[in-house]
């Protein structure tokens, strides 16, 4: 495994891991500020990370 293989794993974890923070803060700020169902604000976020944030901030508030 060379160095760009290793440099790829780290990012590709990291985005990952970012990924699924995410979804939990969503998940947990919409159970108590949200109107609507937090589970489907986490899915949004699931499939559209940061425009789904973006949307949560400004309607799910």
């Amino acid at each position: 495994m060379g160095i760009a293989a290793g440099v790829s794993l780290v990012v590709g974890l990291l985005t990952l891991l970012a990924h699924v923070l995410m979804i939990a803060w969503t998940y947990r700020d919409a159970t108590r500020r949200s109107s609507h169902p937090a589970f489907l604000w986490a899915l949004v976020v699931f499939f559209a990370p940061l425009f789904g944030v973006v949307l949560y901030l400004i309607f799910g508030r």
